[in-house]
């Protein structure tokens, strides 16, 4: 009789002790969750990257992670609101930033009157055929967009700037508009790289 009755002890004991493990677990599960969800929605944020504008750095299928409220320099990459399709998310780089004068001249970019150099072009640019440009000649004020990158407001461009549809078309982003500054891409695993 003793020996039932430590056996019912020890199986209460163990479904307790499961129980107690069980709430725990799926406590700990729910906090894990949320402390992610916030995370997403107020400090980072995964996108993933559609069409070619910015080839060859990202591929199309192509998936990151963006700090939000990051500071933005030039050549930074950014995911932003596109200004010409509400709901839809671009990607692009910082050429200009405010108070920047921005001119393209001869396939290559001038920032203040000074060269800009573009590594991240290099791979597109070696296999255009010769006296072929890769980025038209062009001026803030031959776009009728003024002389500098007004206050508050950057010029953004893809990479792959013959089919990119960027500031070129569309004009200055907003800050308000950078949704976030992309730090790490993390898709295709065998293309990890941190930005």
């Amino acid at each position: 009789m003793e020996k039932q009755d430590n056996k019912k002890k020890q199986n209460g004991e163990e479904d307790e002790s499961f129980g107690k493990w069980f709430l725990q677990t799926l406590g700990l599960t729910a906090v894990f969750v949320g402390i992610v969800a916030l995370l997403f929605s107020f400090v980072l944020s995964n996108d993933q990257v559609s069409g070619p504008s910015m080839q060859p750095t990202f591929e199309s299928g192509d998936r990151v992670i963006a700090l939000r409220h990051d500071k933005i320099d030039r050549g930074d990459v950014v995911v932003l609101d596109a200004p010409d399709a509400p709901g839809t998310l671009y990607i692009k780089r910082v050429i200009g930033m405010p108070g920047d004068t921005v001119e393209s001249k001869n396939d290559a970019m001038y920032i203040n009157g000074k060269k800009l150099a573009q590594p991240y072009l290099k791979a597109y640019e070696s296999e255009l055929p010769t006296g072929v440009q890769y980025t038209d000649d062009f001026s803030l004020a031959s776009k009728g967009f003024g002389n500098k990158v007004p206050k508050g407001e950057y010029f953004v461009m893809g990479d792959h700037r013959n089919v990119s549809k960027d500031s070129r078309i569309f004009g200055y982003v907003k800050a308000s508009k950078i949704v976030g500054v992309v730090k790490l891409r993390y898709w295709p695993l065998t293309q990890i790289k941190v930005f």
